[in-house]
């Protein structure tokens, strides 16, 4: 590694997390009838570290990259698709494209390992911006052996800190776009939390019975060819993409500088995942956007949070990725902030707050 990887402090405050509390109890309403928007908002501060939390500049970053294992079958589309997404995510067609426009999000697009070299362009103020964070064209077929070697899967993680020191904000949406990223995903949760691949191996981006069951032969392939790679970081190198462990980077600087990180699906909350073994505190900065209709997402999102009843803001059936379901969880953050700064308490409205 070049630099070290940032350390995280607790969040914990219980100061703060009172005065949250008490400026939320004493607003114009039954106590706790915002139900989890006030608990979002709760959470806001906390990750803040202010009883007024303000959103500014959130920026939505998707981290784009192949992957080898992709010539498996493992995928309904080809590799091709993830540069042509690339291309329609620039152009402003693409999910994301259209809901970050109309949530008033900063779209950076990061090619973390496409195979394919796309023409430079300037910024343009107010249009997606592409950068090129490339470390390869794309990783090694993870079921003969490792993704990628430790050296890649550094330079991966480091790129992703800087692409987060350079963007302006206190919020953070990831995305990602990668054919075959749904079996890194899988993999990783299966290798790192002990899932069975039959609970956490899907359909992907759209595999029939008999396409998910020839993925999941590949996928035990490539656990059985990297089976001495255990730890994080190990297994990360060993089983995930260029644009996976660039978000890992990308988490690990963002809960460095407390920005509110939303994660939108199951290859996001992969690379979250990987980021709360190296460092536990990542988890109180992020807001989970959505539960995703891959089956391993709620799987994963059990581990990350043990002991509690996972609550993503969204239950939608999503399954499309690019950061769709954070972007559509986006006026959520925003509605929990604006009842923290512009509701009025029982005091101020001259409202009587004694029941009768």
């Amino acid at each position: 590694m070049t630099a070290p990887l940032p350390l995280l402090a607790d969040l914990a405050d219980p100061q703060l997390t009172q005065a949250l509390q008490h400026k939320l109890d004493h607003k114009t309403k039954p106590l706790g009838s915002l139900g989890r928007l006030e608990q979002l908002a709760l959470h806001i501060g906390q990750i803040l570290g202010t009883d007024s939390p303000r959103l500014e500049q959130p920026q939505m970053v998707v981290f784009a990259g192949d992957h080898g294992l992709a010539a498996r079958g493992v995928s309904a589309f080809p590799s091709d698709v993830t540069w042509q997404m690339v291309e329609n995510f620039l152009a402003g067609g693409a999910a994301v494209s259209v809901l970050a426009r109309q949530h008033g999000l900063a779209l950076t697009v990061v090619d973390c390992g496409v195979a394919r070299d796309f023409a430079p362009r300037a910024a343009v103020p107010g249009q997606p911006q592409l950068l090129v964070r490339k470390v390869a064209a794309g990783t090694q077929d993870a079921s003969i052996g490792p993704a990628m070697t430790p050296a890649q899967c550094a330079q991966a993680l480091h790129n992703g800190m800087d692409v987060v020191r350079g963007l302006p904000g206190n919020a953070l949406l990831l995305g990602e776009m990668g054919i075959g990223n749904t079996s890194v995903a899988s993999l990783l949760l299966s290798r790192l939390c002990g899932v069975s691949l039959e609970d956490c191996t899907g359909a992907g981006t759209g595999l029939d019975a008999g396409g998910v069951a020839r993925k999941r032969a590949v996928l035990a392939q490539a656990l059985a060819a990297n089976e001495g790679a255990v730890n994080p970081l190990d297994a990360l190198a060993a089983l995930g993409g260029f644009e996976v462990a660039t978000l890992v980077g990308a988490v690990l600087q963002a809960s460095s500088e407390r920005r509110v990180i939303v994660v939108d699906g199951f290859i996001t909350s992969a690379a979250v995942l990987v980021a709360a073994r190296l460092q536990p505190h990542v988890l109180q900065r992020c807001v989970f956007a959505h539960g995703s209709a891959e089956p391993g997402h709620a799987h994963m999102l059990a581990h990350l949070l043990p002991g509690q009843q996972p609550q993503p803001l969204l239950d939608l059936g999503l399954r499309l990725g690019e950061g769709s379901g954070a972007a559509l969880a986006w006026p959520l953050l925003q509605s929990a902030c604006a009842v923290l700064a512009e509701m009025a308490s029982f005091e101020s409205a001259g409202v009587d707050n004694r029941a009768p």
